[in-house]
């Protein structure tokens, strides 16, 4: 695929942006000569040689001051095959003060340092109290390193240990990991119904290719296979990793986590054959594990239970006789 082959590359559409119309008329950006686009010009060669995996920029022809960004989600973590999608602008006086950043949220809140309204909380920004040392440096700072600890720092297996005043609880940390994964797959739901600019064939071919693995993941963790977030393809169901579960033992799902992966899952699935994904045994969420308790405890439990009944009804009844 085109899009996944360039990691940074040239579009000339920004009419969706979210910074478009800020500094439209700043000669600074226009001036070849000038420190700011000299600056801009070697971060733009940085992006080009140095992105990561799972890292795609791109930056326009018209407006050397804007850039968008996708991260993929990675795996081990909630955020596992979504896709997470940033505006940036340099300021005027680049690189003396940070990019500006907003992040495609969709209204939803899936991680500590990512608001609903778009907003960044991040120590390379100047928006998260921090040392110095950790703050944007004029003369080091880039973009790249601002997307790479977004992906590192921010979209990581724990976020819940993100926020400022968490403690350690690994049930609280579980529990948003399971909010978290929900919400990036209504995210997934928004970002194919209404793409971003410039990225639609990418969205697309994306979920046409991970789309399956999103739905066998609800799967997994909605039938307490597997703990929230550490799915694998590539795992069958077994020994994932220290968190993950085993076929011998069943992880307890709590029912509205349950219910909200039955909603994301039929959401998703809708769009998923938009993009051409092949999702053929996806049509429903089916819940294995409430279906085997009820053969087991609905069957021979309930057996059980009658005969056990029938006996003491027999027992009572020959009780009776012998009294008369």
């Amino acid at each position: 695929m085109e899009m996944m082959k360039n990691k940074f590359d040239l579009v000339s559409d920004d009419s969706d942006h979210k910074y478009r119309l800020e500094n439209i008329t700043g000669n600074c950006f226009g001036d070849t000569k000038s420190a700011v686009y000299k600056r801009i010009m070697k971060e733009w060669k940085i992006l080009e040689k140095s992105l990561p995996d799972n890292i795609y920029v791109r930056a326009y022809e018209h407006r050397i001051d804007l850039l968008r960004a996708v991260i993929v989600g990675t795996a081990g973590t909630p955020y596992h095959d979504g896709l997470f999608f940033f505006d940036i602008q340099f300021p005027s006086d680049y690189p003396n003060n940070p990019p500006n950043i907003h992040y495609h949220s969709f209204g939803y809140r899936l991680n500590p340092n990512l608001y609903p309204p778009g907003g960044v909380c991040l120590s390379i920004l100047n928006t998260y109290p921090a040392e110095n040392s950790e703050k944007w440096d004029p003369s080091n700072s880039t973009i790249l390193q601002v997307l790479v600890s977004i992906q590192g720092l921010v979209l990581n297996e724990n976020p819940y240990y993100n926020a400022p005043d968490a403690v350690f609880s690994e049930k609280k940390s579980r529990a948003y990991n399971e909010e978290a994964f929900v919400l990036m797959c209504y995210s997934v739901y928004h970002l194919i119904k209404k793409p971003p600019k410039n990225f639609e064939e990418f969205v697309k071919e994306h979920f046409r290719e991970r789309g399956h693995v999103l739905l066998a993941a609800c799967r997994e963790y909605a039938n307490g296979r597997v703990m929230p977030g550490y799915y694998s393809c590539n795992s069958n169901n077994s020994n994932i990793n220290s968190l993950g579960s085993s076929t011998t033992k069943v992880i307890k799902v709590n029912k509205p986590f349950k219910k909200s992966l039955q909603c994301a899952y039929r959401r998703m699935y809708t769009k998923f054959l938009e993009c051409g994904a092949s999702l053929k045994g996806f049509r429903f969420l089916e819940l294995e594990i409430e279906v085997k308790n009820s053969k087991s405890n609905g069957g021979d439990g309930i057996f059980k239970k009658a005969i056990g009944k029938i006996k003491v009804a027999l027992g009572s009844k020959k009780k009776n006789k012998m009294s008369t």
